[in-house]
């Protein structure tokens, strides 16, 4: 039996088409080392869902990158078209409806414009978190860019 946040995303994986399952593991996958280990996979294989807000519009962005990359600020900017910043916890819980360190790539509160991190895109599976800080699921990258919508970009 999967906790709320985690069934909230399984409910929205299946509800998308695709058939990945979430779990919960006994430790924590709150940052992308802990994942990495805690799952037994490389920390560039970890999807990590950061939330940034744009400076002048206030959306919400979110930005899917590899657990091995610091997303650079001025890449994502020419994409976005204005200059943005990482989002506090509470603009992060109203815009998705998820603590950080649990934000899924799916499912949130409101429509988020997703840029991946091209990195990803290399490797044949990757983990993304599912809800909270000790739930993930596994997929291909391929599938990642299908059911957000995402678009490939450099982050780093």
């Amino acid at each position: 039996m999967l906790s709320p946040g985690a069934q909230k995303v399984q409910d929205a994986i299946r509800a998308l088409g695709f058939s990945h399952q979430v779990v919960e593991l006994p430790q924590s996958t709150r940052s992308a080392s802990e994942a990495a280990k805690a799952i037994g996979c490389k920390v560039g294989q970890i999807a990590k869902s950061l939330v940034f807000k744009g400076e002048k519009t206030s959306k919400p962005i979110l930005i899917i990158a590899s657990g091995a990359n610091r997303v650079d600020e001025e890449k994502v900017e020419k994409f976005v078209l204005e200059p943005v910043k990482k989002a506090d916890p509470d603009f992060v819980l109203q815009e998705t409806g998820f603590v950080i360190g649990g934000i899924p790539p799916v499912g949130h509160s409101k429509k988020l414009r997703t840029f991946i991190d091209e990195d990803l895109m290399q490797h044949g599976e990757i983990w993304a978190a599912a809800g909270t800080p000790r739930a993930v699921f596994k997929l291909p990258p391929q599938d990642l860019v299908k059911m957000t919508r995402g678009e490939v970009i450099p982050v780093k």
